[in-house]
């Protein structure tokens, strides 16, 4: 502040000078010229006006120059010292506040301190701008546990001897400036638990000073982690060569015994501080996207979140336990391996085999749900075992079966589906509820295979693309226990309502070769549960008793959330009806089997397929980071009975519609088994490719003729709607989906359908 008094008293006759001599130059010039000074014109005043001459414009710029410059200094001195009051006059008020609590012993039921007296508050105060006076204050030594923490400071003192320290020292004056707070928190270190707690430190004994440099304990509180900005002061001390910390106040320091010290800090103290600060939630309240399910649509659409907005915080909520995993495995190859442990592990060899896991991917990938909204990059989230129950559409938030709720900006409903049951069944009682398996998750199929290890006899109820797969894996495994696995459907043949008649027929007699007993149009009347048994009594008469039920007879989909979002059902087909963009209200999209889209080609759908579900998710993802994209894709299918017999299909595929199929001999790499080596996987669909599409080339061979009638060895299958392919099937025809794809996009009629599936192939060896 003096220097800025004395440069003002400086600089003030010079600028009162000058602003005198400029306003007598102006006027003389306004005067000479014969107009007024207000006349004349801007550019003049940087060349030299008339009368004054270039002299006076080069004194008038350095004159100005001058002013703003100590203007500009004056006012950042100013700053600059009342910023260094501040912080004195902080450091003065928070130092009894900190040396009160680290001079008192912890043994001293009721410590005495005195406050701070009137002379020395004041004496204090004045610090902050003039040198501290020095002055004599009884200190007392430390012991010796506190000597390492003493190598902390920037200037450390010599560290004593073991040997010199003693149980307790008398207390000595020591000629010394004032200590600030800086230098006594890095001279000695204050025991975490009594900066927590607000009570006196306790000092370790001499005996076991590795207790006390070692232990463990939490950070300490942010107002003495904030004033470690200056450095230590030197402690000037000639007793022993040791450092006792100083304190401001004398009152504070009390004489203490070597036996006082011996009692450490209570154990308890440092977790009752720890039970002060608020736990983390365990549960977001807000997710910038959040997505429903834990399925294949989810993981798809969070994937393709991420990619098109790499710092996306997005949530998963799944009422499994289980992270994102894929469902075909849990038919298909996890059944067929020779790891026992297998319905632990969830590890399989595909056909080809490779091993891989039926998770998407590790727990690594993951962030945990209360880290998500503190992550700056982002990441996916899962909160497993939580199911939404409700859902504000206006409010943009959900709520969880726990009553919790979680905002969010964009929503994807892809709750998939709910296998459906017979209501015999249901009205069965809870024993026969109890011995049947709806298949859907991980857990059923734990606990099928190990109701498989178990029993002698297991009946699967359903003949289509489920049903038949796990009939045949488990026929598989019949063969080498006394297990009686049988099927039974309404159907005349297995996957009756998909393929046409002489090939269901085929394929009921590749299921029987399994040792699975096949029981075609069977209607259940009723069900019963009599001497440890199921009794199942057909609509025909005949009867059925096994230990195990597995009803494979369709999917629901999942819209327990249409009536408190007001979201729209499909009455025919079911689920969320959405537009092109898989949009249902704004801001939510719906991806998967929930879906109901419509087709470009075929009209209004519903998909209930893996291949279905990764392409709608990922468009579903795209869009809700504003891609705007309309979802044209034709997606495909497939079913393994075993690892020789395998389809793929796309379109609309359903038996009453008129088909026509062309087939071909087959050989040993067409199979599922060499379709998965080609490939490099098991899950087939992620081995699409447009581009294979683009230019099919007809195979020049000609058709041979089959040498036996009822031998299909592999073919293409077209279903038609007036004279118009709209679904087909590749029977053990593999890696040629695009090409069918292709087929039902043009939507043209073919006169002969033969010339047609040679673009398949299919009569190369």
């Amino acid at each position: 502040m003096l220097t800025c008094r004395s440069l003002w008293r400086k600089l003030a006759p010079l600028s009162r000078s000058a602003s005198t001599v400029c306003r007598h130059n102006v006027k003389r010039t306004a005067f000479n010229n014969g107009r007024r000074p207000a006349l004349v014109p801007a550019k003049h005043m940087s060349t030299a006006p008339g009368g004054g001459g270039s002299e006076n414009t080069l004194y008038v710029v350095l004159v100005g120059a001058a002013f703003v410059g100590g203007c500009t200094y004056a006012y950042m001195t100013v700053r600059g010292d009342g910023k260094r009051y501040e912080e004195r006059i902080t450091e003065i008020a928070s130092r009894s506040e900190k040396q009160a609590p680290e001079s008192l012993p912890t043994d001293a039921p009721e410590p005495e301190v005195e406050p701070l007296s009137s002379e020395e508050s004041t004496a204090a105060e004045p610090s902050s701008e003039s040198e501290p006076v020095p002055e004599e204050e009884p200190v007392t030594a430390a012991a010796e546990p506190a000597a390492p923490v003493i190598e902390d400071a920037e200037e450390p003192p010599t560290e004593p001897s073991p040997e010199a320290a003693e149980p307790a020292v008398a207390p000595v004056l020591v000629e010394e400036p004032p200590v600030s707070p800086e230098a006594q928190e890095e001279l000695v270190e204050p025991s975490p638990a009594a900066v927590d707690s607000a009570e006196p430190v306790a000092e370790a004994p001499q005996e076991e000073p590795p207790a006390v440099v070692e232990e463990e304990s939490p950070a300490p509180p942010e107002p003495l982690a904030e004033v470690l900005e200056t450095p230590a002061a030197v402690v000037e001390s000639a007793a022993d060569k040791e450092a006792p910390p100083p304190a401001p106040e004398p009152e504070t320091i009390q004489e203490v015994a070597a036996e006082s010290l011996v009692e450490s800090p209570p154990v308890a103290e440092p977790a009752a501080a720890s039970e002060t600060v608020p736990a983390l939630p365990t549960i977001p309240s807000h997710a910038p996207y959040l997505l429903i399910g834990g399925g294949t649509a989810s993981f798809a659409a969070a994937r393709s979140i991420r990619a098109r907005d790499p710092g996306a915080k997005v949530l998963i909520v799944t009422d499994e336990p289980d992270l994102p995993y894929m469902r075909p495995p849990l038919s298909k190859e996890l059944w067929f391996s020779d790891d026992p442990s297998v319905t632990e592990t969830l590890r399989f060899k595909q056909w080809n085999g490779k091993e891989r896991s039926i998770y998407f991917q590790p727990s690594s990938f993951y962030v945990n749900p209360e880290d998500l909204s503190a992550k700056e990059n982002g990441g996916v989230a899962v909160l497993t075992g939580k199911k939404v129950i409700q859902m504000d559409v206006r409010g943009n938030k959900v709520k969880l079966d726990d009553d919790t709720e979680i905002s969010y900006d964009k929503c994807l409903i892809a709750t998939g589906g709910i296998p459906r049951n017979l209501q015999v069944i249901e009205k069965a009682g809870d024993e026969v509820m109890k011995r049947t398996t709806l298949f859907r998750k991980i857990e059923d199929f734990k606990s099928l295979g190990n109701v498989s290890r178990n029993v002698k006899s297991i009946t699967i109820i359903g003949g289509g693309f489920l049903g038949s797969e796990i009939a045949c894996a488990l026929g598989r495994r019949s063969a080498e226990t006394d297990l009686e696995v049988v099927q039974m459907f309404p159907e005349k043949g297995n996957m009756g309502k998909v393929l046409p008649e002489y090939l269901s027929n085929w394929t009921t007699e590749k299921v029987k070769r399994e040792g699975v007993k096949v029981l075609p149009e069977a209607l259940v009347k009723s069900v019963s549960f009599k001497d440890d048994k199921l009794e199942i009594l057909l609509k025909d008469g005949r009867q059925v008793k096994t230990d195990h039920i597995v009803a494979a007879v369709g999917l629901e989909p999942n819209v327990d959330l249409a009536k408190s979002a007001g979201l729209e059902v499909d009455s025919d087909f079911g689920g969320y009806r959405v537009n092109a963009e898989l949009q249902s209200r704004s801001n939510i999209w719906v991806a998967g089997d929930a879906a109901c889209f419509y087709d470009i080609r075929l009209g209004r759908r519903r998909v209930e397929h893996h291949d279905h579900a990764v392409v709608s998710g990922r468009l579903a993802g795209e869009n809700m980071t504003g891609a705007s994209k309309p979802y044209w894709h034709q997606s495909m299918f497939w079913s393994d009975l075993g690892p020789d017999v395998g389809y793929e299909a796309i379109g609309i595929v359903d038996s009453s519609l008129p088909t026509v199929g062309v087939f071909a001999k087959a050989t040993p790499k067409d199979t599922p088994r060499a379709a998965t080596e080609q490939s490099g996987t098991g899950i087939r669909s992620e081995s699409e490719t447009e581009a294979t599409a683009s230019s099919p080339v007809a195979s020049p061979t000609p058709t041979p003729v089959m040498d036996q009638k009822d031998e299909y060895g592999k073919g293409v299958i077209f279903y038609l709607r007036d004279k118009v392919v709209v679904g087909i099937i590749l029977w053990n025809v593999f890696n040629r989906m695009p090409i069918a794809r292709k087929i039902i996009k043009d939507g043209e009629e073919h006169a002969d359908l033969n010339e047609v599936a040679k673009l398949f192939n299919i009569h190369e060896d």
